[in-house]
């Protein structure tokens, strides 16, 4: 029986090429749109879930109360790390960090630039990355040992047998590797990390960092914890959350101690009241519900040209039933061809993910592949692909098996049009989902250039930025004079901070007007001369550093840390700051630091004499950017010869920063073009069948008079007017979702009208290009042979 269920499903398909084509092309691309999704899906949640007892790990975070206002750090103290090692029994391990940093690898002429972190001795315990040479529990307790990932240690040996040999960091320190791991996987937070260091190697070389253990206030580190076997945060919560309270210290005392589980850690990066609850979770979700809504619109497809050419198959019905044929054989018999087709389509959307695998994995950043061996990933997929057969075959069925044989045989049931309210109601859903994709698109692209186009509060074109190491500290003024002389350079300075983002956020203790219990915690560069100069920032009142010792006491702010302070006349106004009374000497125009989608950050800017961590210097304006920097590498060079010359452009970075949105834009576009793509499939196939069932009236229409233009207006209205009923649907619904996403920005582009009558146009445009090539085809047929049979 089945097999000759399948052997007319067969045979169905082979007599109807056009249709069964249109069919298996939309529902392969939806269950190809879906299927990637699903695997980007299962990818972003799999982050660091191959670490073995990664439900354990956590990182340390601080919840401040700032005034009423709750604001969530990762940076943390030394002294808070001592703490939870010795007073939380619950905590197997503590491993402090300096939260991730980059340094020049040695070894004999090859030279790295790579990132890594500098860690505890039980930062392997935490995260148990395998290792392919020596052990986890030895490799970081000498402070003057590495671990190299298997990728650098080929790059610098050739090998990764390189146990106890030398690597030289940053031509200061001389490094035994320690251990060997593998390369940290793309689907890792931790990613980035080409080495670990031990953190008493920083202890032992940097005399700051041995004062940073006396008080809660000091953070500027990463703290990373694992929990006993057995034991839940809720158990610790409790005892972690005031264990700094007992300090006397004004950041201390609004402090509560939470930590984060390493799984969160990708997608729950964004806190809102204390609470890790947004994130990249939130496109995950979009995302998700968009492959759905696709594979929705591919079986609307399936359900409405099946259903549409039910008269053809009305009279095999009828003659099945007259001979026995009972209703649930016909079920069967119809839910048979659509499991048929359905996984014809789903090997061929296998062939379309293939192929573009490749594509999506360098938009996205991903390393997806189709997991051809796991049971798992076949098991899953074929009980989807079997539900989405019933989901698209379950209407035919039951419609065309309904049908009273005598009159169907009497030609007395008009079955095509019987269903005709359900599919226009079908097209409706469908193209108002497609409408309702074209509207994000629009609106996302319009929130990135509205964001872009905002001023930055500096000038980042031709501004670039290199990291300090020991070499160019020492002799980071010869340097400076080199560059400046040359004439390829217009300014250079230096600070704590990148150009585009804010690495420290300290407290202020006190300053005129401060309410009793009031805190303020805001971001704190430390810059040299030239700073403001060299980024463009505009000093609005008072004065920029002068390069002088008195200058070491001196801060200035920008405008929303003025506001912030409710400073009316700040110039020359004292505050303390780290324990020390330092005096107002200007105000600097408020820059985007942070997020370009967000306020300016309240920001204190000190001066400090001696040279930072990220080098800035400006291109001089009538210089060619690609000579200049083929130049400028050789000075590098000359005083820094142990490393290559690395650079980056400030604009670069800045781009950047709208990485995310421009991601989730490009995903939209091209998932809202394949929503459109599979509706106008399923359009362009029920036009034909319209045009068919209507070859008579039109010749009768053409023998009286009807023009081809009036033809084509008469085949085209119906559809038309169910995609502007589409739009009417969409557009409310789209700015419903939009308006919220939109207000986690606090710059925000506003959604107006013309957003909607763009989408409406283009899917009305999209639906007249589909159909008018049935309707135009239908409008210029000879009248004569489409009449000849009457």
């Amino acid at each position: 029986m089945i097999k000759n269920y399948l052997k007319v499903a067969w045979r169905n398909i082979i007599n109807n090429k056009v249709y069964s084509a249109i069919n298996i092309l939309g529902l392969a691309t939806g269950i190809a749109v879906a299927l990637l999704i699903a695997l980007w899906v299962s990818n972003e949640y799999s982050y660091d879930k191959f670490l073995p007892e990664y439900e354990q790990a956590y990182q340390v975070r601080r919840n401040f109360n700032s005034n009423g206002e709750t604001l969530t750090f990762s940076t943390t103290s030394l002294k808070l790390a001592n703490a939870l090692r010795t007073t939380i029994p619950e905590i197997e391990s503590v491993a402090e960090s300096d939260g991730g940093s980059s340094h020049g690898l040695m070894v004999g002429e090859k030279k790295l630039y790579v990132s890594g972190v500098i860690s505890g001795s039980e930062f392997l315990n935490i995260f148990k990355f395998p290792m392919l040479r020596g052990s986890a529990a030895t490799a970081l307790t000498d402070p003057y040992s590495i671990v190299l990932n298997q990728a650098t240690a080929i790059a610098l040996f050739g090998t990764d047998d390189v146990i106890n040999k030398i690597v030289r960091l940053d031509n200061a320190h001389n490094l035994k590797v320690t251990g060997v791991m593998n390369d940290i996987p793309s689907n890792s937070a931790m990613q980035s990390i080409k080495y670990i260091i031990p953190f008493s190697f920083m202890e032992q070389t940097q005399n700051w960092v041995k004062g940073a253990h006396g008080s809660f206030g000091y953070n500027a580190f990463a703290i990373y914890v694992k929990l006993k076997p057995g034991i839940t945060y809720a158990q610790v919560a409790p005892k972690i959350k005031n264990i700094e309270k007992g300090e006397d210290n004004i950041n201390a005392k609004n402090s509560d101690v939470i930590m984060q589980p390493l799984k969160d850690w990708h997608l729950y990066a964004d806190y809102k009241n204390g609470i890790a609850s947004a994130g990249f979770i939130d496109y995950v979700r979009i995302f998700s519900v968009i492959g759905i809504l696709v594979l929705l619109i591919a079986c609307v497809n399936f359900i409405n040209l099946t259903t549409a050419r039910s008269e053809k198959r009305a009279r095999e019905v009828g003659i099945r039933k007259a001979i026995g044929s009972q209703r649930k054989h016909l079920i069967f018999q119809f839910l048979t061809e659509s499991v048929l087709i359905t996984f014809i389509s789903f090997l061929c959307s296998i062939l379309f993910v293939q192929l573009a695998l490749e594509s999506f994995n360098a938009l996205t950043g991903s390393m997806i592949r189709i997991p051809f061996t796991s049971v798992v990933f076949w098991v899953v997929t074929i009980s989807c692909v079997l539900v989405t057969s019933l989901i698209a075959g379950s209407r035919p069925a039951f419609y065309l098996s309904s049908f009273n044989p005598v009159k169907v045989l009497k030609g007395t049931i008009q079955v095509g049009r019987s269903a005709s309210l359900s599919r226009k109601i079908l097209v409706v859903v469908q193209f108002s989902c497609s409408v309702a994709l074209i509207i994000s698109t629009l609106v996302i692209y319009r929130q990135i250039q509205y964001a872009k186009n905002r001023p930055t509060g500096y000038n980042i074109n031709r501004l670039m930025a290199s990291n300090m190491n020991s070499d160019l500290i020492k002799n980071y003024s010869a340097l400076r004079n080199d560059l400046l002389q040359s004439g390829l350079v217009e300014n250079m300075t230096n600070a704590t901070s990148p150009a585009t983002d804010v690495a420290w956020h300290n407290d202020i203790d006190s300053w005129p007007g401060k309410l009793a219990g009031e805190t303020v915690e805001m971001g704190t560069v430390i810059v040299a001369d030239s700073y403001f100069k060299t980024l463009g920032m505009k000093i609005l009142s008072g004065r920029d550093f002068y390069n002088a010792p008195s200058d070491t006491s001196s801060v200035v702010f920008n405008e929303v840390a003025i506001k912030r302070l409710r400073l009316k006349n700040p110039i020359n106004q004292v505050i303390t700051w780290n324990g020390k009374q330092v005096r107002i000497i200007g105000v600097v125009k408020d820059a985007l630091m942070i997020s370009p989608f967000a306020k300016a950050d309240p920001t204190m800017f000190i001066f400090g004499a001696d040279p930072h961590d990220n080098i800035i210097y400006r291109l001089a304006p009538n210089v060619n950017p690609h000579i200049a920097v083929e130049k400028i590498g050789q000075m590098f060079t000359k005083y820094n010869p142990a490393y290559p010359f690395t650079y980056r452009f400030v604009d670069d970075d800045y781009n950047r920063k709208f990485g995310q949105e421009v991601l989730i834009g490009k995903l939209s576009g091209v998932f809202a073009g394949l929503a459109i793509f599979i509706s106008c499939l399923g359009l362009f196939g029920l036009a034909a069948y319209i045009a068919e069932q209507r070859t008579k009236e039109i010749g009768v229409r053409k023998v009286l008079g009807a023009t081809v233009s009036q033809l084509w207006f008469l085949l085209s209205r119906d559809f038309v007017l169910l995609v502007i009923i589409s739009c009417v649907i969409a557009s409310p619904v789209a700015l419903y979702f939009l308006q919220n996403w939109l207000q986690k920005y606090d710059y925000r582009v506003n959604i107006g009208p013309g957003v909607f009558l763009v989408s409406a146009t283009a899917a009305i445009a999209i639906t007249l290009l589909t159909i008018s090539f049935q309707a135009i085809k239908a409008a210029i047929a000879n009248p004569v042979k489409s009449l000849r049979s009457e």
